[in-house]
């Protein structure tokens, strides 16, 4: 196995998808993944595109667009340094609900689907971790959308449904 850049090999260290991980492990996983360098304005995913790719933001910011290029284009949420992007469509292969573009210059670790489904085999253990760190970003962006859907509510509630 060769041994991944230390820039690579720090970015992986640091990110959440190796929480959890020996040095070994941290290795490994690093040679998976790759380190790519975004200009603003670089689009990384197309909206209806299928993508088996999951990105995490080394540092920068990442925008979700919806109607990228269009007169109708919007912003749905910027994503800041070490949060996940397309962690269900990495998983299930549906097509991008929007585009992604780097909304200022980043750093993003990108790991594909059949690059991490290659250590089944010799490393399930780290397969097993990462996966717990995907479904971890998952739960968590869950749980803020029932929080803000109960916030939401209480307020149309307290307005007697003037809002």
């Amino acid at each position: 196995m060769n041994t991944p850049a230390p820039d690579l090999l720090q970015a992986t260290r640091a990110s959440h998808l190796a929480d959890g991980l020996g040095d070994d492990q941290v290795a490994v996983l690093a040679g998976v993944l790759q380190l790519e360098i975004c200009a603003a304005g670089d689009v990384l995913a197309h909206e209806g595109a299928v993508d088996n790719h999951l990105y995490v933001i080394v540092d920068g910011t990442l925008a979700i667009v919806k109607h990228l290029g269009q007169d109708d284009e919007e912003t749905l949420i910027t994503l800041k340094a070490g949060d996940f992007v397309h962690e269900l469509g990495f998983l299930d292969s549906k097509e991008r609900y929007a585009s992604l573009r780097a909304a200022t210059a980043a750093h993003v670790l990108v790991l594909e689907r059949e690059r991490l489904e290659s250590l089944i085999d010799t490393q399930p253990r780290l397969l097993y971790a990462v996966m717990r760190a995907i479904l971890r970003t998952g739960h968590g962006v869950q749980t803020r959308m029932a929080v803000q859907a109960a916030e939401l509510t209480n307020y149309i509630v307290k307005q007697h449904g003037r809002y």
